[in-house]
């Protein structure tokens, strides 16, 4: 295994926490972001991480989760302490607990529910990132309510989340060649009318309250596209009370909007009904298609690993087995394994490119 301080001289990693099998280096010079900070953001980790090992936390401290925190609060160490805080509360209550629950959960009315609201992600944006999709205009809530809860709904968009951190975003990190820590969100509001909007209101109103404090800096792009007439003049109002970094990353489209969108995620990774050319087998918004289903990039998720850990106390007898991620089993000799492998074009090209704080 490459040692992650070679490949990422620029931050200091914590040997304690900092146990990585993936690249570790942002593929952007963007301030505070790992590979790119200053001894004093490096200083504020330590310090962050410090204040919270004395209040008993052991868990997540690592370097990386500790920047996301950092940078969701402009790097105001106290309240980041807060919000990891709320964080752990929420994840200990959640579910019966979100570490058990991304172990046990089992979504067995995924395919009834996606008729109606299709959320899912789908292989990868030129940059590297994973595509996440919603389509807002098929809600019908009095259906899926048949089928399903609001709070099964949400306990499958958090272990969704789960898995974005692990192995969705470990996997296209190793492919990519470089740190990838978001994913380009496309939100398609074809059909959306008022009453689906207001119907709709609450379940997304939880839902974004989740991602927001509890899964910080994890969105990369965000595209609207189908947006409805006037709701472009909406977010030009509502921009100016957001933070600026936030609102350069969303992207408001009407109808016409395949070209621009085809300019950040490949044809072929698009499914056929969005401009692309892509159409799985058995559907694209159940495929589930990505590099965290190539033997050649994905490796067993931690949480997996604590499962196996738990059904065993033989911890040597304790393998790499990417198949409890949903993917096949990984071939010897895979790229997998080494953290650094062979880059790909997003951070080769990203390499040479400097870009202005956001």
């Amino acid at each position: 295994m490459t040692d992650a301080k070679s490949t990422n001289p620029t931050m200091q990693l914590d040997p304690k926490y900092d146990n990585y099998e993936y690249p570790t280096t942002a593929p952007t010079p963007q301030p505070g972001h790992p590979g790119h900070t200053t001894p004093e953001q490096d200083a504020q980790v330590f310090q962050l991480r410090t204040m919270l090992e004395s209040l008993g936390y052991t868990e997540r401290l690592d370097t990386l989760t500790m920047l996301r925190f950092l940078r969701a609060r402009k790097f105001n160490v106290e309240l980041s302490k807060n919000m990891f805080i709320d964080c752990e509360r929420w994840r200990k209550e959640f579910g019966g607990g979100v570490d058990d629950l991304v172990r046990t959960f089992d979504y067995k009315e995924k395919a009834q529910v996606f008729e109606y609201y299709p959320q899912f992600y789908h292989k990868t944006d030129k940059d590297g990132r994973p595509v996440y999709i919603e389509q807002l205009g098929k809600v019908d809530l009095n259906a899926m309510y048949k089928i399903t809860t609001g709070d099964r709904m949400l306990q499958n968009l958090v272990c969704e989340y789960e898995k974005l951190a692990d192995p969705r975003l470990p996997a296209c990190s190793r492919k990519a060649g470089c740190l990838l820590e978001t994913c380009c969100t496309i939100m398609d509001l074809k059909g959306v009318g008022l009453s689906k909007a207001t119907s709709v209101y609450g379940y997304v109103q939880q839902a974004s309250a989740i991602s927001q404090n509890y899964y910080p800096e994890r969105l990369g792009k965000l595209y609207v596209i189908n947006a409805p007439w006037g709701f472009a003049g909406v977010f030009s109002v509502i921009k100016r009370f957001l933070d600026p970094v936030t609102v350069a990353k969303i992207h408001i489209l009407g109808s016409g909007y395949e070209k621009e969108l085809l300019g950040q995620v490949p044809k072929e990774n698009l499914p056929k009904e969005f401009g692309g050319s892509c159409e799985c087998e058995g559907g694209c918004m159940l495929s589930d298609m990505g590099p965290w289903q190539d033997p050649e990039w994905v490796k067993t998720p931690k949480w997996a690993k604590h499962k196996i850990a738990e059904q065993t106390s033989d911890t040597d007898a304790i393998v790499d087995d990417p198949s409890l991620s949903g993917a096949p089993a990984t071939t010897e000799g895979s790229k997998a394994a080494v953290p650094n492998g062979k880059a790909t074009e997003p951070c080769e090209a990203a390499a040479g490119v400097v870009l202005a704080p956001q």
